[in-house]
């Protein structure tokens, strides 16, 4: 069943419960073009341990599609909505790639509210703001179909939609069902965000989980961030950039060890 909370903006973010109400609570944030299901193998693997919230970031899935360009603040809004919603004073936080910027962004701001910070094929800065215009562009005059073939091209490693068809329909069929006008808002928050002068003042206990074969996020950007992070942590993985389905058990392996150990 999916449940809403509303920022104080107005926006409302969907979102997923699973698990139990009384275990340790897992907020998870998806990438660009994907929604709360991208995260299916781990809520499934982690759900009796843990009370897991999965969220639909601003202008994906159930949740609102406000016109215009949207910030890393407003997707940070959404999560501490929700977190506040299901009335949650502390949780673990696990995102992958603009999930894992938003990660950044409360790790900086609220830090008060993290058992820990789990950032997933991200960086403090990524791509250039003529890729990210370029994106809006196609997104806008031509919809999603013009762009996802080249987007799909990075999410996996060579061979993955042979050897994993449903979950790669699934993936191929969710970046066609977002909306275009959400897609070119999110596109437009990771242009404009730029989190390398702040990163290093993140205290939480912190996992840094990178794809050796990202393209879209380069393994630079995730030891940059590791180095930039006082007692982070560093995962490498043989990866493309959705990591956490690419090489599903080694990542869901690694992130199960890092919040057992940051559980307090």
């Amino acid at each position: 069943m999916t449940s809403f909370a509303t920022t104080e903006h107005g926006t409302r973010f969907a979102y997923s419960i699973s698990g139990r109400p009384w275990r340790p609570p897992l907020i998870l944030t998806h990438s660009l073009g994907s929604d709360h299901g991208m995260w299916a193998p781990q809520v499934e693997a982690l759900k009796e341990q843990y009370y897991i919230v999965s969220i639909d970031n601003i202008g994906h899935g159930e949740s609102d599609v406000p016109a215009g360009d949207y910030s890393v603040a407003d997707m940070a809004d959404g999560v501490m909505a929700v977190a506040d919603a299901e009335q949650l004073e502390r949780f673990h936080y696990c995102g992958l790639s603009v999930g894992g910027i938003t990660g950044q962004w409360l790790g900086v701001h609220h830090p008060e509210r993290l058992l820990s910070a789990t950032l997933c094929n991200t960086g403090a800065k990524i791509g250039t703001a003529e890729l990210w215009n370029e994106r809006i562009e196609i997104a806008r005059a031509n919809g999603m179909g013009g762009l996802v073939d080249g987007v799909i091209a990075r999410w996996f490693s060579a061979g993955f939609p042979e050897t994993n068809p449903e979950r790669f329909a699934r993936a191929r069929a969710t970046f066609l069902a977002t909306d275009p006008t959400g897609y070119a808002g999110v596109c437009a928050a990771i242009r404009d965000a730029d989190l390398r002068d702040v990163v290093g003042s993140i205290s939480v206990p912190t996992l840094v989980i990178g794809g050796i074969a990202d393209q879209a996020a380069p393994i630079e950007q995730s030891r940059w961030l590791h180095e930039q992070i006082a007692g982070s942590r560093l995962v490498e993985l043989p990866a493309a950039h959705l990591s956490n389905l690419d090489r599903e058990p080694e990542f869901t392996a690694a992130l199960e060890q890092f919040l057992t150990e940051s559980t307090p």
